[in-house]
């Protein structure tokens, strides 16, 4: 299929260059890029076996990724076998038809931050379809009011300085919101607070799933995904085959190496999830629907991840833990910040997008923005060889394959 380089090139340009000379985003990522850089650092000091753990954890994702068939019909067994309903979308629209079809209309929804989520456009397919849709992580909820699309994958506001967080939430809650962080926080928290008890329904992704017993872990810091997670009475789990480990230890090791790539010695929370709640405690007779969750749906998505496990040249970039390291070690990012990028950013945010979220003539203008420097590489748990798989789109955008 030949690809137009020209289309989106020319506003994906501009976006660039108005990105570059953004004052917000250059003091925002320096800090940022210090931070991650000293954060990791100490971490890795205190915790010397990381790098070891993370060879191995190379080992169990390559090992997964070769056998994805077996473990997504292990995993979706487990999910039954808890009590849980398991389905699988195998492109984007298949996605969100499911959790439609799961949430219903005239519903309210909190929802975790979820890449996966960014990529089908979930929060607002269901917005569209008559819900009230919440995000609860933070940075995700200053993006819904601000109406833009994240700037990285662990920090989605990492451009928003607390001054014009300021002023959207003063304009939200109609009332004056000081720029100060601790006051911008607790606002949010009051008002989001009554949400999750109150809402009908709770998403969340995953950062890994263990075949073996259904488990889902999610890795996060500020107890939102605890809340929306455990307060609704239906919990659904939206999550990409590409999270699939087979076993519990398997996924434990890898959410290890995440949280210490990812910057944090040890998350706030670490959240393993595998059904709807339940009590034995009248008679030992297990009756499902205690405090938590009585329902428990969990969507695994497809959409051009087997295409790319598939291809030897690709398959490897299924092994990023989204620790979104990469990005701060990034020429470009760091001048740019998710400006360079679609959905997915920075050079392995190029391979993504040509397989799973806009296709080539989306992925063309990022494949040939990225440097190929390989300092992504060298900061990668995974040492995916993204300046490789670079070349190799260069090589069929040019030949129109």
């Amino acid at each position: 299929m030949t690809v137009d380089l020209r289309k989106d090139f020319v506003n994906y340009a501009k976006s660039l260059n108005v990105a570059s000379e953004d004052k917000n985003i250059r003091t925002a990522i320096s800090r940022a890029v210090t931070s991650y850089r000293n954060t990791v650092s100490e971490t890795l000091e205190r915790f010397p076996h990381t790098p070891e753990l993370a060879e191995e954890v190379k080992g169990i994702k390559r090992q997964s990724m070769a056998d994805l068939d077996n473990l997504l019909e292990q995993a979706m067994a487990s999910v039954e076998r808890n009590k849980g309903k398991a389905f699988y979308a195998k492109d984007h629209q298949a996605a969100l038809e499911i959790a439609l079809g799961l949430v219903g209309k005239g519903k309210t929804v909190v929802k975790g931050k979820s890449m996966l989520g960014e990529e089908l456009h979930l929060r607002e397919y269901l917005e569209d379809n008559g819900n009230e849709v919440w995000e609860t992580d933070l940075g995700e909820f200053i993006l819904q009011l601000r109406k833009e699309r994240p700037m990285h994958i662990l920090s989605p506001s990492i451009h928003v300085p607390r001054e014009q967080v300021a002023e959207v939430f003063s304009k939200f809650f109609n009332k004056e919101v000081p720029p100060d962080i601790a006051e911008e926080v607790k606002v949010v928290k009051e008002f989001l607070r009554e949400k999750y008890f109150t809402a009908d329904i709770g998403i969340s992704g995953a950062n890994v799933v263990a075949a073996d017993t259904g488990a889902m872990v999610i890795i996060e810091n500020e107890g939102n995904v605890r809340l929306a997670t455990g307060a609704p009475p239906v919990h659904i789990v939206v999550v990409g085959v590409e999270k699939l480990v087979p076993t519990f230890q398997d996924a434990m090791k890898v959410a290890e190496v995440t949280w210490r790539y990812a910057q944090y010695g040890v998350p706030g929370y670490v959240n393993i999830v595998s059904g709807p709640s339940k009590t034995g405690d009248i008679e030992k007779v297990t009756t499902y629907g205690a405090h938590g969750p009585k329902e428990f749906y969990v969507i695994f998505v497809d959409n051009g991840r087997t295409e790319m496990a598939d291809e030897d040249k690709f398959s490897q970039a299924l092994h990023c833990l989204r620790c979104g390291g990469c990005m701060y070690e990034c020429p470009v990012f760091q001048v740019t910040a998710g400006h360079f990028g679609h959905i997915y950013m920075g050079g392995i945010g190029a391979i993504w997008t040509a397989f799973v979220s806009g296709g080539m003539e989306k992925a063309a203008p990022l494949v040939y923005s990225c440097l190929r420097c390989g300092r992504c590489v060298e900061r990668c748990p995974m040492s995916i060889e993204v300046p490789a798989m670079i070349g190799e789109l260069r090589e069929r955008i040019v030949n129109g394959k």
